[in-house]
């Protein structure tokens, strides 16, 4: 019988309820997710400053919550740069990618990454006329969202959020997936 309260380096670490992080992470492994870019406009700090800095990230955590009012939910790590901007801006984007935009979720998914303002400079993306941040080209789907409720869930923030606007730029293709630590396509 398994240990749980041992200390030994080799054995992973065990929540009270038995199971391990490891353990966890592989079962989820093996759910197939959609993928998504979640962005959103940061204000300029200084009103003589440059206008604000677009901010993006990879999720697989997303999905739809209620079609009375409109509601989506986004799974943030608690203390990202997005869970920060999003606890002080109320309005963003979800743009869901499609299957030839797998360097893109790879850009935004990267730890220690270069700078945002980098990271969109070859992106092709038009401005979102409600939220003002970033909505693919090419993406299957985008929507205009607005924070309606954060709630704190372990090592993340749960964000819902009311739907603005929803437009179909890139219909024809098929979706970008996420299945055992690899992007995948359907088919």
């Amino acid at each position: 019988m398994l240990n749980t309260f041992s200390a030994a380096p080799s054995v992973p670490s065990v929540h009270a309820d038995g199971v391990s992080n490891d353990e966890f992470r592989a079962a989820m492994s093996r759910l197939a997710a959609g993928v998504v870019l979640v962005t959103a406009h940061e204000a300029q700090s200084d009103p003589d400053g440059p206008s604000g800095e677009d901010v993006g990230m990879t999720a697989t955590s997303f999905m739809s919550v209620s079609l009375d009012p409109p509601l989506v939910l986004i799974g943030l790590r608690e203390g990202s740069r997005m869970d920060d901007l999003l606890d002080e801006q109320p309005l963003w984007a979800v743009s869901f990618l499609a299957e030839n935009q797998g360097s893109i979720a790879g850009r935004f998914a990267m730890k220690n990454r270069i700078s945002d303002r980098l990271l969109f400079a070859d992106v092709p993306y038009v401005r979102g006329e409600v939220s003002g941040a970033p909505l693919l080209t090419g993406a299957l789907a985008t929507l205009e969202c607005r924070t309606e409720q954060r709630v704190p869930a372990g090592d993340h923030t749960l964000v819902v959020g009311r739907v603005l606007t929803s437009s179909l730029p890139g219909a024809d293709s098929g979706p970008l997936t996420y299945f055992r630590g690899r992007y995948r396509q359907l088919g």
